[in-house]
């Protein structure tokens, strides 16, 4: 690893906090592994955005390995970090940049939800699962493969408990919102409800989140609400990236999803790729087209 740097991206967030979290969090990886040179960039809202990120990490290394810290492939997974890795690599020749797929929502997040569902019964004092709603809290996306992705997740953890409802919400950009799906529950009979933020750091949606779960208390004074938190500091998620980095996943020739993608080429030569990330955020083809993109 003498010769190589890891570059941590997050998504970054107008909340400075949030940010500073996951430059905290790469200063207690470089822990855990002194010989390694980790450095640290964001997607948006941030000083050092992703072209500056890569120009810095390929300062004096002969590879470059871009690790996106991002639990979904919405459209910066999509786009904008394919393309800045090709700018990258016209402007350093020399360096070899290879990239990690995103953390995803796969058995090791699983278990991050599961100890969060965990300790937030144990904070309601063990109740009824039967009577005891939970629902998985997401970002929002206008790619439907990401919020998929959190179905996923609501779907294994209503399998592996004894819940009655589990259900999925979003702070934005899709529905249903956190409010709707506890005027649901309420009304099936649930008397306690989990809320679990399925997010890393924190950040402004997280400040919402605690506001909107606040009014909910006082709209709903007959319900126990139990609100988890970020996570992004859990053993499994530093256990995530170490097994990201350790030659696996690279050696199975991972990449991001659509690097190399026929249909992001040709946005390419258009012009038509923005920050927008086209209408739905992400290509826009068929899941069957798109299967060999992944």
């Amino acid at each position: 690893m003498n010769d190589t740097t890891l570059l941590l991206a997050g998504h970054g967030s107008r909340n400075h906090e949030g940010n500073q979290e996951i430059e905290k969090f790469a200063g207690l990886w470089r822990e855990h592994h002194p010989d390694w040179r980790i450095e640290v960039c964001f997607i948006e809202h941030a000083d050092v955005l992703l072209g500056d990120g890569l120009d810095r990490a390929a300062q004096g290394a002969r590879r470059v390995l871009l690790v996106p810290f991002i639990l979904n492939a919405a459209g910066h997974v999509k786009m904008e970090l394919p393309a800045a890795l090709a700018a990258a690599r016209l402007r350093h020749p020399e360096v070899d940049f290879v990239v990690t797929r995103h953390l995803g929502m796969g058995r090791e997040i699983l278990i991050v939800l599961q100890g969060q569902l965990d300790r937030l019964m144990k904070a309601l004092a063990v109740p009824d699962p039967q009577t005891t709603g939970v629902v998985l809290l997401g970002r929002g996306s206008s790619d439907a493969g990401a919020n998929g992705e959190l179905a996923r997740m609501a779907r294994w953890i209503f399998e592996d408990n004894h819940h009655e409802l589990v259900d999925l919400a979003f702070t934005g950009v899709t529905w249903p919102r956190l409010e709707t799906v506890v005027a649901r529950q309420v009304k099936l009979s649930m008397t306690q409800i989990c809320i679990v933020p399925v997010y890393l750091f924190t950040g402004v949606l997280i400040e919402r989140i605690k506001a909107q779960v606040e009014r909910l208390r006082q709209q709903y004074p007959q319900i126990a609400f139990a609100l988890g938190s970020h996570f992004g500091f859990d053993q499994e998620i530093f256990d995530l990236l170490d097994a990201k980095v350790d030659g696996r996943e690279l050696a199975e020739g991972s990449l991001l999803e659509c690097d190399g993608c026929k249909y992001r080429a040709a946005a390419e030569a258009e012009h038509l790729l923005d920050h927008s990330h086209t209408a739905t955020g992400a290509c826009e083809h068929s899941h069957g087209e798109h299967q060999k993109c992944h």
